[in-house]
């Protein structure tokens, strides 16, 4: 017979496994990536579909408001979900794995920053915009699940969240993105000191 507190115990217990066995130096690289991004005045831009749409829009707002120091240089992050009335042109007017390629090559210049989220790895939209940046000189994150898909083989950077949960990986993402912004936030706030 089913019991939910069960189930609940095991599924806490999935997310600790999961969570102690991340590939801690592919995120370390994506820290110092998007470190780098606020040193150089790059920009951010993610992007994912569905529950990760929500991910990327979190992670804008978190990198570009938690991050800032007053009166310094602020990271710009922004996410390709952000502008429905654009979002949904592109999806009528070309095909919906062009949306965020569009995109792409729309905002996206040599040095930017691009990371994709999916927890398959396999979404196409994602994957046609990755290349797309990739062939701008942009670096490219990928935060995937299960095996990493076809999403970590083309980024720059793969931090794959080896579980086959979809709601564990998607939970496991929402947790990095706040890891990821609370560890350039320190430093943001490390290069400022050194330089007052």
């Amino acid at each position: 017979m089913y019991n939910s507190a069960q189930f609940l115990q095991m599924y806490a217990g999935e997310l600790r496994k999961t969570l102690l066995n991340l590939p801690w130096d592919a995120i370390g690289e994506a820290v110092d990536t998007l470190f780098a991004a606020w040193v150089k005045r790059k920009t951010v831009f993610i992007m994912g579909n569905g529950g990760s749409a929500a991910t990327a829009l979190h992670m804008a707002a978190d990198l570009s408001k938690n991050t800032a120091v007053p009166g310094f240089p602020r990271l710009r992050a922004v996410s390709f979900n952000d502008n429905m009335a654009l979002f949904s042109a592109l999806g009528n007017d070309t095909s919906y794995d062009q949306v965020f390629r569009e995109q792409v090559l729309t905002y996206v210049d040599a040095g930017d920053v691009v990371i994709a989220i999916s927890a398959s790895g396999n979404s196409p939209n994602v994957l046609n915009a990755v290349t797309a940046a990739r062939e701008l000189g942009a670096t490219t994150i990928g935060f995937s699940g299960y095996y990493g898909g076809k999403l970590a083989t083309l980024v720059d950077i793969p931090v794959v969240v080896q579980n086959h949960s979809i709601e564990q990986i998607e939970d496991v993402h929402m947790i990095l993105e706040h890891m990821v912004t609370a560890s350039v936030r320190q430093l943001v706030q490390q290069a400022v000191r050194q330089s007052v």
